[in-house]
């Protein structure tokens, strides 16, 4: 059996060293920002995504190497662990495996073949097995007992019976076999429940709807578990018979069960009764079982598509670029409620607050324009952050015809994403940060911050109440969390956190923090001032040697007394800056910056023991632009006056959106109607396409075209390909509505008044709007 670390190593592609020294690194207590940035020499350099494949491997395989333990003790402790046993289960790759092989050991209630062994008919069973000539009844006459509870013939070959169902159902290799011939070949089916067919219209695609098993796509996977979860659909797997030569052949499952036991079904005196023991194997002790684990199986892959798709959403929605530390006005859009208003300045710190009431029933238009005016000018405003919730388009002209009566403001207007700033409003920390203001208003803050810096903000909501995924109420929720946790620290950590105005919740992301430490710097900032060295984290209360080495090159102090902590060098490596410095013969603030100088280095001359030609290039380039943020050029879409909303469209109409989310069978795109559009895979680019992530990601600015409009379900239907002809008849079609896999626009929690934004993530209307676009 091969060691942990070797199955890593080959599973990745890499040398055993470098998992070795990865795994020591984690067990230290290293994280994977922190390994990837600044122990290059240590790992090889390996990245941070085979850093995070191997972080997993390894949690699964020590979880793997903990359960063969259990298993071998019990065993043994049965005194049933053969040489031979003790093999299979110590070469088992896999915990399904390795549950196979315990099955017929593992302690179970009392059985009906149990039962039937302790009346004494093991033999029974057993004989018939081995001499399939003998005539089933007459053998069994031998075993009739009454005191055991054996009346006749008929009941002992019943007990038999059971007893062989058992044998047979527990066989590791029969069980291997029957898995990897339904995964290959079998069919998933799904039919809707007798008398749920209106209850359940929107899984009316499923009604009668069958699947090769390996091949359901991981949305339709998810949307048909939901179907069953909500006692709309039943499942089942069956084998595929149109790949027999003969339909009418017996089962092939029963079949293999019958091959793997030497079993005759015919041309022997026992294999009518045989035929029967078959049967009932498979479907009473084996199909339920192995329809439980591909499904599960199956479950397994589309979580984890669905957890990846949310993953990248979310970290292309966190790299979002920065509008960058101006004054905002934020304003969270709301009709008979009104506009409430915000504005930050360039660090984020509240400046003023209130609410206007321009739209129905006050329609105090005109005194809101000059209302916003007195505030911008008083502020010195640059920016207007607009939250895209119910009531935006409306608001967005009136900040559009507040820009054209004060050009002198020159405020430049741009609508956000709001998802999740109910959550923020709502939560501890904004309740700390703003005990004393409205909810309401502090959703405007975090509209007004989030355009500022998408990073800073969105760290301090939960990550799948962004809501970016598909179906993320549907997979297991300890996977998703620490996917998205993975996410938010390896972004945050790319970027860099400014030590001086980071937030608890943005600090307690950094590599090396917790909740705990974050808390504990930001009050030794009130209590002491703004930092002025990373030195000075090792005088934060309970920040430690091991804290301060993982945090501190990923923590930046601007305007510091060392010119290097604004820069990703870490500390530990300053020596090597120092050298560069003594060579150069010029200070550290002519270095920085100095790329024309810097690339005529080589980073050979500088090594030394501790730090190598990986580490000492990784300095050079800081140096050459120090602290520079990897997030793009701020950009924003301008969304199509007169178009406000989705009554607005017509088919053929082309539109400047941003992709809001993207899924496995399409992009949906915010075309500022209150509902997004969706732009399914086929109708992307002129070439196929695998993964829509190849072409689009969340964030980017797109123009599409209308293909189709249905007012009554609030579905757009958009292509990418500007000469998609656009059929008449297109419009208010009646579509049926499909099961949502998504969620609102601030989120799951969101308030029922903001539910108006189309689901971020719709598996079964993505599949109906494929076979309706496809008309080319």
């Amino acid at each position: 059996m091969i060691s942990i670390n070797q199955r890593i190593a080959d599973e990745l592609g890499v040398r055993p060293q470098q998992v070795d020294a990865t795994v020591q690194l984690l067990d230290d207590g290293a994280t994977v920002p922190f390994i990837a940035r600044y122990r290059k020499e240590v790992t090889g350099s390996l990245d941070d995504t085979q850093l995070r494949q191997l972080d997993e491997r390894l949690r699964y395989l020590r979880e793997l190497e903990e359960r063969r333990a259990t298993i071998l003790k019990s065993i043994d402790e049965q005194g049933k662990l053969s040489d031979e046993l003790k093999g299979d289960i110590l070469n088992a790759e896999n915990k399904t495996q390795l549950e196979d092989l315990y099955l017929p050991y593992k302690p179970k209630r009392r059985t009906k073949g149990q039962i039937a062994i302790e009346a004494g008919l093991e033999p029974l069973a057993l004989g018939l097995l081995n001499n399939q000539q003998q005539d089933p009844t007459m053998v069994a006459h031998d075993f009739i007992n009454t005191d055991n509870g054996i009346a006749d013939e008929k009941a002992a070959l019943e007990g038999a019976k059971y007893i062989l169902m058992e044998k047979f159902a527990e066989n590791a290799k029969l069980l291997a076999q029957l898995r990897e011939y339904l995964w290959e070949n079998g069919l998933v089916k799904s039919q809707v429940v007798a008398g749920k067919e209106k209850e359940g219209d929107k899984y009316k695609d499923y009604f009668e709807f069958n699947e090769p098993l390996k091949a359901i796509p991981s949305h339709r996977a998810l949307a048909i578990f939901r179907g069953r979860n909500e006692g709309i659909l039943q499942l089942s797997i069956v084998p595929n018979t149109s790949l027999l030569e003969d339909e009418k052949a017996s089962n092939p499952c029963e079949g293999m069960i019958a091959k793997i036991h030497d079993v005759q079904m015919t041309g022997t005196a026992a294999s009518e009764w045989f035929t029967t023991v078959i049967r009932w194997t498979w479907r009473v002790k084996l199909q339920s079982h192995m329809e439980t684990e591909l499904f599960s199986r199956i479950r397994e892959a589309a979580e984890g598509a669905a957890i990846e798709v949310f993953s990248q959403n979310l970290k292309n929605l966190l790299m979002a670029a920065p509008a960058g530390n101006k004054t905002t006005i934020g304003l969270d859009p709301g009709l008979r409620t009104g506009v409430k208003v915000t504005v930050v300045d360039g660090t984020g710190k509240l400046l003023h607050h209130g609410t206007i009431f321009p739209h129905p029933p006050q329609n105090a238009w005109d005194k809101s324009i000059r209302s916003l005016a007195a505030i911008a000018a008083q502020c010195k405003a640059e920016l207007v952050s607009i939250g895209n919730g119910t009531g935006s388009r409306e608001t967005d002209k009136l900040v559009g015809e507040l820009m054209k009566k004060h050009p002198e403001l020159k405020l430049k207007k741009i609508m956000v994403n709001e998802a999740g700033a109910s959550i923020y409003s709502a939560s501890e920390f904004a309740a700390k940060e703003f005990p004393d203001l409205d909810v309401s208003l502090r959703g405007a803050v975090s509209i007004a911050r989030r355009l500022q810096d998408p990073l800073a903000e969105l760290v301090k909501i939960e990550p799948k109440a962004i809501g970016v995924g598909q179906y993320q109420h549907d997979v297991s929720q300890v996977q998703l969390a620490r996917s998205l946790d993975a996410v938010v620290e390896d972004c945050v950590n790319t970027v860099g956190v400014d030590l001086n105005t980071a937030s608890a919740p943005l600090l307690a992301r950094v590599s090396g923090l917790n909740q705990t430490l974050a808390r504990n710097i930001v009050s030794y900032r009130d209590s002491n001032g703004r930092f002025t060295s990373r030195e000075q984290l090792k005088k934060v209360e309970r920040l430690g040697p091991k804290a301060f080495e993982q945090a501190a090159g990923f923590l930046r102090i601007l305007e510091g007394e060392n010119p290097l902590d604004r820069s990703a060098v870490h500390p530990e490596a300053y020596p090597v800056v120092e050298k560069i410095v003594a060579q150069s013969s010029k200070p550290v603030e002519q270095l920085l910056g100095d790329a024309s100088y810097l690339k005529t280095l080589q980073a050979a001359n500088y090594t030394d023991e501790k730090f190598g030609i990986p580490t000492v290039t990784d300095i050079l380039k800081e140096l050459e632009k120090p602290g520079r943020d990897p997030r793009g050029e701020f950009k924003t879409a301008e969304f199509k006056e007169g178009v406000e909303s989705i009554k607005d469209l017509k088919p053929g109409m082309v539109l400047e959106g941003v992709i809001s989310n993207v899924t496995n069978f399409g992009a949906f795109v915010d075309i500022g109607v209150h509902h997004n559009g969706l732009v399914h895979v086929s109708h992307m680019t002129d070439k196929f396409v695998s993964d829509p992530m190849d072409v689009v990601k969340a964030g980017d600015i797109v123009k599409v075209k209308v293909l189709e409009i249905d007012t009554q379900r609030n579905r757009i239907a958009l292509t990418m390909r500007m000469s998609d002809p656009v059929e008449p008849g297109t419009s208010n079609n009646k579509a049926k509505p499909a099961p949502s896999g998504g969620n609102k626009s601030r989120g799951s929690h969101q308030r029922q008044s903001r539910n108006k934004q189309a689901p971020v993530a719709n598996s079964a209307f993505g599949d109906a709007l494929a076979a309706a676009l496809k008309k080319k």
